[in-house]
């Protein structure tokens, strides 16, 4: 074999190997970003099954407005930029709105999502605040759609 098919070969075998350590660490390597809920009024440390922060909310839009970028920051990577995805990870502006969307909403930041041992959706509730990812729902529902 020669050295030029024998480097092909190699960097083949290269990029194979790195394409698959990027399958098996899945979202190992995100590190999520910090998010400032300062005026939002505080949650505490137990779940709560609906979005305090939704259209009934007087400052609905500071929590929008926190959504928006916690979401940029966070989840954007997988679900696409202004929640439209590219296809790696569900679009959320199929999201139902209200307490039904609430309720999976809920349950898919604090369980995560894993298949075949490997992680799809990290537990966000580990990483951000029970206000962070409820001002998110509430970004997302101002990007909803049904068509």
């Amino acid at each position: 074999m020669s050295i030029h098919k024998k480097a092909l070969g190699l960097t083949a075998v290269g990029f194979l190997t790195a394409a698959i350590a990027g399958q098996v660490i899945a979202h190992g390597d995100v590190t999520p970003q910090s998010i400032d809920v300062e005026g939002l009024q505080p949650l505490g440390e137990e779940w709560l099954d609906e979005n305090p922060y939704n259209a009934d909310y007087d400052n609905r839009d500071l929590a929008v407005k926190i959504g928006e970028s916690a979401y940029t920051q966070n989840c954007a990577r997988c679900h696409g930029l202004d929640a439209i995805s590219g296809g790696i990870a569900p679009d959320l502006r199929y999201l139902e709105t209200g307490i039904e969307g609430d309720e999976w909403y809920k349950y898919r930041v604090v369980n995560g999502a894993v298949r075949d041992g490997r992680v799809y959706m990290p537990k966000m509730a580990e990483h951000l605040s029970q206000e962070a990812l409820w001002a998110i729902r509430a970004w997302l529902e101002t990007r909803a759609t049904d068509e």
